[in-house]
């Protein structure tokens, strides 16, 4: 790893651009634009606050992804959470409460977290959780939901909680989204969107990208659908094959460039949506930045884990703080070793190499 990478500066940068984005796609809402200025102000202090530990020796990431919940009412096919084990249709015991998960979001607070990612399971068969989230105005909270479960209820607390922001899974146009998600799913999204959009509040949408979508997804016609109904953040994230099945719709090098290049001219096309790649050109990052180098993950029952594809966890946050979590031995080897740099063919490094983790995880139990 190349080490005049600076990952501070990176991230701090990062979060910058975001935000500036935000800015200008809200500009034209008072009240998202009132809050986005807030929230600026907030995310510059927490920026600070991690540049003081950078000079301390301790390196804070300016996001989390808390997976509420191991429940979800969807089969998508080829879903890396169910392939896993890490969801199923039942509710299991010993999941994180909300007053755990609000301690959690206090101490993300305190220590110059700005952008929290609810995601599960389902997050929205949560309410207690996201009510909780809504108590966090200096953090960002994207909740990346299914949609089935939206209802005036929740229209409401996204409406006076703007740190709440919706993000839709959709898989590009009806065939594919239902085809994926199942029957009747692309239309819930989309009178979802009507309805947030008649309502003026911010929502996004999440794309897994595949070899099979990834054109559809970055054309003018899935992109103008999106706009004409208000969509202002959109997330490409790249399908991880968790089966031997499922490798064929894992993005090559080809589909990744097309992808890049699709986003460069989306965010000329399409000024007032922000565009997120995940996990982009990681080479421009000195690699992977999960392991608490950009993010890490805590599962449902408090596991801290390096992302959510690389479910695998020496520490539970009932036992520590999110700070001792991002001293644990796993995490202080990925930062340390070669895999989170390596290169790989699937969507995910870490789950590319999980043989290596493993190894890491072994070595710790001896």
């Amino acid at each position: 790893m190349d080490e005049k990478f600076d990952i501070q500066e990176y991230m701090t940068k990062g979060v910058e651009s975001i935000v500036a984005a935000s800015l200008k796609a809200t500009l034209k809402d008072p009240r998202e634009s009132a809050f986005m200025v807030k929230f600026a102000a907030a995310s510059k202090k927490a920026s600070k606050r991690r540049a003081e530990a950078e000079k301390s020796g301790e390196h804070i990431p300016p996001f989390l992804i808390a997976s509420i919940t191991s429940s979800c009412n969807l089969h998508c096919v080829g879903c890396y959470s169910r392939c896993n084990h890490a969801t199923a249709d039942t509710v299991p015991t010993g999941q994180l409460n909300s007053e755990e998960w609000l301690e959690i979001f206090k101490e993300a607070d305190e220590l110059g977290m700005s952008y929290i990612l609810l995601a599960g399971g389902e997050p929205l068969l949560r309410r207690d959780i996201i009510e909780a989230a809504g108590k966090m105005p200096n953090i960002i909270f994207p909740v990346f939901t299914n949609g089935t479960y939206m209802d005036d209820a929740y229209f409401n607390l996204f409406g006076r909680c703007r740190n709440l922001i919706p993000v839709m899974s959709i898989e590009g146009g009806k065939e594919e989204t239902d085809k994926r998600r199942g029957k009747g799913v692309y239309e819930r999204l989309i009178s979802n969107m009507d309805k947030l959009h008649s309502a003026g509040l911010l929502f996004g949408v999440s794309v897994t990208v595949t070899t099979q979508n990834v054109e559809e997804v970055i054309s003018g016609e899935f992109l103008d659908t999106l706009a004409a109904r208000g969509c202002k953040l959109v997330v490409y994230v790249e399908f991880v094959p968790v089966t031997e099945e499922s490798r064929e719709l894992a993005p090559r090098d080809e589909e990744r460039a097309i992808l890049k290049e699709g986003i460069a001219r989306l965010r000329e096309e399409y000024q007032e949506m922000v565009f997120v790649s995940f996990p982009g050109d990681e080479k421009s990052s000195g690699g992977c930045i999960a392991a608490g180098r950009g993010f890490f993950h805590i599962n449902s029952h408090g596991g801290a884990e390096p992302c959510p594809f690389s479910p695998y966890s020496d520490v539970n946050v009932r036992d520590a703080s999110l700070r001792e979590a991002l001293k644990s031995p796993l995490f202080t080897a990925l930062r340390e070793g070669d895999i989170l740099a390596d290169d790989h063919a699937g969507g995910c490094v870490l789950y590319e190499k999980r043989s290596a983790v493993e190894a890491i995880m072994a070595g710790e139990n001896r």
